[in-house]
């Protein structure tokens, strides 16, 4: 385990994690931070302990939006996926019927050759 120092609020807090997640503790960190710097703006030095916690309810509000958002594009994708595989069928079935209708005029037009070669 990597062992990590953050500033959150100016203050130093030892932080562990996996090898190689270092900078993105600490990038994490740094949001936590930029709300907290929010908050003492929006409602001045409030504590640390409430100050953290409005913290990291305005991540929580910004995350819970943003998986409310992904759910959406995910719905939006697969009736996109859906469209497009009714679309394909709707192609092959266009295709299957040009083609049938290629081979009835190909076989009239063998016929009026023949007819016309008497």
């Amino acid at each position: 385990m990597a062992h990590v120092i953050v500033q959150v609020n100016g203050r130093p807090y030892t932080m562990q994690c996996a090898e190689g997640e270092e900078a993105h503790l600490r990038e994490l960190a740094d949001l936590l931070d930029a709300e907290v710097q929010r908050v003492k703006t929006s409602v001045g030095n409030v504590g640390d302990i409430r100050m953290l916690v409005m913290a990291g309810l305005m991540v929580a509000d910004r995350l819970s939006e943003a998986m409310q958002t992904i759910r959406l594009l995910q719905e939006q994708a697969a009736e996109l996926r859906a469209e497009r595989n009714a679309a394909q069928l709707d192609r092959l079935d266009i295709e299957t019927r040009v083609g049938d209708r290629l081979v009835t005029a190909s076989e009239q037009i063998e016929r009026m050759a023949q007819y016309l070669a008497r």
